[in-house]
């Protein structure tokens, strides 16, 4: 499967429909890959994924799940686009908490293993309980809130309100200094390159925006997001770095664990690596074992909103749509609208 070849300028709105195809796309290449070890990924699919694999039937979260198939990542960012579609730009915590129940609920009738994550399990229990919103997020320091930010990034213009926004749309569950930096970091780089910005300077506006989210919520002890990524930027040379030196910066120095401060530098790392062929970026980063449906869920939502929908394969856009039963173009138009409405 060849990568589409890329356009000279696509226009705002192919760029905000890349964002969220290459977000399902990501997500679902990770999909059978997740929580194996890079050596399992590499014995069981090879040096880098060719492409989609459904899901083996000893996956520890997607046993047997059609190839193309996404997973809580995709599914999250469309109820977080929903809601601010519905809510003119702001999102009801107690709406959200009720949206995640309900969807946790209907995977758990599908079979599925891949649910709520540990901090946003607690943090709905809390609310729904009566805890006040302000406080159900105080422990989510994983990388909930990134996964699903995207849509958030397109539906924001760079700037001050776009921090607002991330806060409103993540404090509920993750309302920590690491977690609001990591989901700072990922809007901030789609909705720069939604914008026009390329791969490199919507990674450093994303890095920007991590420093002042990083004083927000409550503190945890963590590595500095921003300070990650841009170290990142010194250490990668964009099209000079192999496959197996991105994923071994990233598995060794990096990390893939669900922990923000390590998923979300290497999904930049990724973007940073491979800026100008998206759907090898992608794949890299869905090879790279652990949280990596996750990390390539990140990384094709920032290189989508960079180089538009055409930027991944007409055939993985079909099928990962086909399979999901996903029509992604009216809700990026949607948010697009959000966007202007709010001066962008």
């Amino acid at each position: 499967m060849r990568p589409a070849p890329r356009r000279v300028k696509p226009d705002r709105a192919d760029r905000a429909l890349g964002a969220l195809t290459g977000l399902a796309i990501g997500d679902a290449l990770g999909m059978p890959t997740q929580a194996f070890s890079r050596p399992e990924v590499e014995r069981r699919f090879g040096e880098v994924l060719a492409g989609f694999e459904p899901g083996p039937p000893d996956q520890p979260l997607a046993p047997g799940r059609a190839a193309g198939s996404v997973t809580d990542d995709t599914d999250q960012a469309m109820i977080v686009a929903e809601l601010l579609i519905e809510d003119g730009g702001r999102i009801d915590p107690k709406k959200f908490a009720s949206r995640l129940v309900a969807w946790e609920e209907s995977m758990r009738r599908r079979g599925s293993l891949d649910l709520l994550g540990p901090s946003t399990r607690r943090a709905v229990r809390e609310l729904l309980a009566g805890q006040p919103p302000d406080q159900t997020g105080r422990f989510g320091a994983t990388n909930g809130a990134a996964m699903r930010i995207a849509p958030v990034g397109v539906a924001s213009p760079p700037g001050p309100a776009l921090l607002e926004a991330v806060v409103r749309a993540s404090f509920v569950t993750h309302n920590t200094s690491v977690a609001l930096a990591g989901a700072a970091a990922v809007a901030a780089a789609v909705s720069a390159a939604v914008d026009g910005a390329e791969p490199a300077d919507a990674v450093r506006q994303g890095a920007a925006a991590a420093g002042p989210a990083a004083r927000l919520g409550h503190w945890v002890a963590a590595a500095d997001v921003a300070t990650r990524i841009d170290w990142l930027v010194g250490a990668l040379a964009p099209g000079r770095t192999s496959v197996l030196e991105t994923i071994g910066l990233v598995g060794d120095l990096v990390g893939t664990s669900l922990a923000t401060q390590e998923s979300v530098p290497a999904a930049f790392a990724c973007v940073l690596a491979f800026a100008d062929d998206p759907w090898l970026a992608v794949r890299v980063a869905a090879s790279a074992g652990g949280d990596c449906d996750t990390i390539a869920a990140m990384t094709g939502a920032i290189l989508g909103a960079c180089h538009g929908s055409e930027g991944f394969p007409a055939p993985a856009r079909r099928l990962v749509a086909q399979v999901n039963g996903l029509d992604l173009e009216p809700v990026a138009a949607a948010l697009l609208r959000l966007r202007e409405r709010a001066g962008g």
